[in-house]
């Protein structure tokens, strides 16, 4: 497996192996790393750039995580794709994702608005560039910025995997006219949250995953 590695600008406080985990999360996400197919840590650490101490402590997330799975003496294994199994996602996300999205709206601070409005931004001109990958870069921001603002580290904990399944599973199930869509979601969701009104915003949250069930076979 030869590809060049790529180096996302680190965020503040982020350590190596959260670098290598985000790189390996998004190969995963965009299916560049396929459904079924075994790696190796060696073939890991060429793909991020990155020593084998964080590429191994970031395998071992994506596996509790249920995105890879380590099988000792043959390799990583790349987590399968169902499709019908992205409606079983959701109905677990749903009821995590309202509580983030009522919290947020009530805890959020300004510096969440800022970055919430960025993100949003960020979607707008990956709608405009149709660009799939910016876009999946923003919602994945979005995601981040949403645990920080609900002030729930047990429920930003539970969703975290949760989303980025369903990133996965909305890559390979987009459609035309889905990234318009999705952003349209997430803006009216962003947009309850920094007018502080919690219900509403649950209630958007709910909306995303409804607009995310019409993608699921």
């Amino acid at each position: 497996m030869h590809q060049t590695a790529v180096h996302p600008i680190a965020q503040t406080g982020e350590s190596l192996a959260d670098l290598a985990y985000r790189q390996i999360e998004e190969l995963i996400v965009t299916l560049k790393l396929e459904p079924g197919a075994i790696v190796n840590e060696r073939a890991l650490t060429d793909i991020t750039g990155m020593g084998r101490t964080p590429v191994r402590e970031a395998v071992q997330k994506l596996a509790w995580e249920g995105l890879m799975e380590i099988r000792p003496r043959s390799g990583i294994a790349i987590a399968a794709l169902n499709p019908q199994d992205f409606s079983r996602v959701l109905d677990v996300r749903e009821g995590v994702e309202r509580v983030l999205a009522r919290d947020a709206a009530h805890y959020g601070a300004t510096l969440h608005h800022k970055r919430l409005k960025e993100a949003a931004d960020a979607m707008g001109a990956a709608v405009s560039a149709d660009d799939v990958g910016g876009f999946l870069i923003a919602d994945k921001i979005f995601d981040i910025v949403l645990g920080h603002a609900a002030e729930n580290p047990f429920a930003a904990r539970l969703a975290s995997p949760l989303q980025t399944h369903s990133r996965r599973f909305w890559f390979r199930l987009q459609r035309p006219g889905s990234l318009q869509q999705s952003a349209g979601a997430h803006r009216a969701l962003i947009d309850a949250i920094i007018a502080r009104e919690p219900e509403s915003a649950a209630n958007q949250a709910s909306q995303l995953i409804s607009y995310l069930r019409t993608l699921a076979p």
